[in-house]
């Protein structure tokens, strides 16, 4: 049985023509559904159409299954790209981190606070030092050290971790390392990285440092979708902080660290609530 604060998440997007709103309304209201929230989007440009609905799931008459079926002749008729999704279901998280912990901690102190309706079934790393923290919180810990010579296996054994795990969501919180491309097809708008640099300026390492030599008055975080090409793929949210020539690079990095949390938060808030549509490389965010 759903409560009343348990919703079905209808997310569409096609090619736009009249009627798509009428005929999806109607569809909810002839059987009792009450949208709780409605967000809708018109791109010119492409000529596509994108659309997310809340609805109280104790408000429709049958299972989230009998829905699909109900719903498959609007679904033809417009030729919707469409999903639904319950609300009151965790999505299981997987994150992968380095050495460095603030995004970690923020996401495990989310989660603890009740932020985040996920479970975390493990957190994956190169580097052994990030078992402490996960020993707090109770988390199951997996060190898969990335050789040169040894990336292929490396790599199968994260992705059999992942299979095991039933993930739903990867997260690169600070994980230094390039994923493979059988692995950005296989969970393609999947994987969640944030990138330590305001993209698409001072891509690949040391963004800060990038950054202080080139004397620039910002520095900010990117949270994206992760694809084949490096630091390429779907912007999700991005955020700044000024600076001077006062700040050294240590100062930025500081600096940069907090935005980083803060913007990894929003965006996986953002991909954990449905209100990501992607097309083509950008993303539509109904925040």
């Amino acid at each position: 049985m759903f409560s009343d604060m348990d919703t079905f998440i209808l997310t569409i997007k096609c090619p736009d023509r009249v009627g798509i709103v009428a005929a999806v309304s109607k569809f909810l209201a002839d059987y009792g559904g009450w949208i709780t929230e409605a967000h809708h989007h018109s791109d010119p440009a492409s000529g596509w159409f994108f659309m997310r609905q809340e609805i109280r799931a104790d408000s429709l008459p049958f299972s989230l299954e009998s829905f699909r079926k109900k719903f498959a002749d609007i679904a033809t008729r417009f030729a919707l790209q469409w999903r639904i999704s319950e609300s009151c279901r965790p999505k299981r998280v997987v994150i992968l981190a380095s050495r460095l912990d603030h995004c970690l901690s923020d996401i495990f102190q989310r989660y603890r606070s009740g932020e985040y309706n996920i479970e975390i079934p493990c957190v994956i790393s190169n580097h052994p030092q990030l078992a402490e923290i996960c020993s707090w919180h109770n988390t199951p810990f997996h060190h898969v050290a990335i050789k040169a010579n040894r990336r292929q296996q490396a790599f199968e054994k994260i992705a059999s971790l992942l299979d095991q795990a039933h993930v739903d969501v990867i997260v690169l919180a600070r994980y230094m390392q390039i994923i493979p491309p059988s692995l950005c097809k296989k969970y393609s708008n999947q994987i969640i990285n944030i990138h330590h640099g305001f993209l698409p300026s001072f891509s690949g390492p040391k963004p800060y440092h990038q950054a202080f030599h080139q004397g620039v008055k910002i520095v900010g975080a990117t949270c994206h979708y992760v694809t084949e090409a490096l630091d390429a793929g779907p912007i999700i949210d991005q955020d700044v902080v000024r600076v001077s020539h006062n700040h050294s690079i240590d100062h930025m990095v500081r600096l940069g660290q907090d935005i980083e949390r803060l913007v990894l938060a929003r965006g996986l808030r953002y991909h954990l609530e449905d209100r990501i549509l992607v097309h083509e490389n950008k993303t539509i965010v109904f925040n």
